[in-house]
């Protein structure tokens, strides 16, 4: 066989392949590297019905934690390019590269972008008996305990350490790192009178506020939450240009075809037009649901690397 023909045969068997695994009826997989129940989970979940309907074809959400989400996201790195798989990754995925931790996958170059999903921020937390009341009283304090304040964040290497990390290059001030297994723990660790402070999702912290039992100091985004129009953003509250917000979006694996791409992004944004999803997505996360272009999802992750490197080697940061 010339080389010409076995060309042809070679396009025609990737074609065969992609029309295969994007017939209608043929589940598609929607992997992700953290626990059941976490917000990303539920982020996976919400959008899995929405886009499998606008596909034509079921989405299957595949949890796979382990490893601040390293596993799926190196999995799904190495799956066949067909269009069968694609991962939900958040904040944390820059954040992982930024730390130099993506070491068995490229973190952008390894994917092929689909769309933003959402993006949404943390709260600062006290317990409701705290002296503290706002985050300029809180700063003062730190300062003033010359490195005794401590904040609690869901794991080392994580955004909500990063956030933390952020308030104490900003406030100049040193506030202790202290990594709890998940937002839930950094909490009770507040609630236990383990530490002052925890840096977690609003989901989570949002019930014992309204119980009476914390008190929430800021938002870390640039906008205030739609479910706490109250509590003001760390920006205006005591530190100009502060941004410590996540998000989450999916990709796909490298060498996904352009075509196989479009219509999962078109899938995309076709089911975060559903305002019954918006309003669940909105709930789910106190943010904002995005979507958008692959290249503007390439563009975001592009930024955040290298806004939280250079925080990262700006301040010696390690992850505990």
């Amino acid at each position: 066989m010339r080389r010409r023909d076995v060309f042809a045969a070679g396009l025609a068997a990737c074609a065969l392949g992609t029309a295969e695994a994007q017939e209608p009826g043929r589940p598609v997989t929607m992997v992700h590297g953290f626990g059941p129940g976490g917000p990303a989970d539920g982020v996976a979940r919400l959008l899995a019905g929405p886009m499998g309907a606008a596909l034509g074809q079921p989405v299957v959400v595949d949890p796979r934690p382990g490893a601040g989400g390293n596993i799926a996201a190196a999995a799904l790195s190495r799956a066949v390019p067909d269009g069968s798989i694609l991962g939900l990754v958040t904040g944390g995925h820059a954040v992982t590269a930024a730390f130099g931790r993506s070491g068995n996958y490229e973190p952008v170059e390894g994917f092929e972008p689909i769309a933003q999903v959402v993006r949404y921020a943390f709260v600062l937390a006290v317990r409701a008996d705290n002296p503290v009341g706002d985050v300029k009283g809180m700063l003062r304090a730190a300062g003033e305990a010359s490195g005794a304040w401590q904040f609690g964040s869901a794991g080392s290497g994580t955004t909500q350490q990063l956030a933390g990390e952020l308030l104490n290059a900003m406030g100049n001030v040193r506030i202790t790192h202290v990594p709890y297994r998940g937002d839930a723990a950094s909490i009770t660790a507040v609630l236990g009178g383990e530490i002052p402070l925890a840096i977690t999702a609003t989901n989570v912290a949002l019930p014992l506020q309204q119980s009476g039992q914390l008190r929430l100091l800021a938002v870390t985004g640039l906008q205030r939450s739609a479910r706490l129009p109250q509590v003001p953003t760390v920006a205006e509250a005591a530190l100009p240009g502060y941004d410590a917000s996540t998000w989450a979006g999916l990709l796909a694996p490298r060498g996904t075809p352009p075509a196989v791409v479009a219509r999962l992004n078109a899938a995309t944004n076709q089911a975060l037009r559903d305002p019954t999803l918006q309003a669940r997505l909105a709930e789910l996360v106190d943010g904002d649901v995005v979507g958008g272009t692959p290249e503007a999802l390439r563009a975001l992750m592009v930024n955040e690397i290298a806004r939280w490197r250079s925080l990262i080697q700006e301040r010696g940061i390690a992850p505990d």
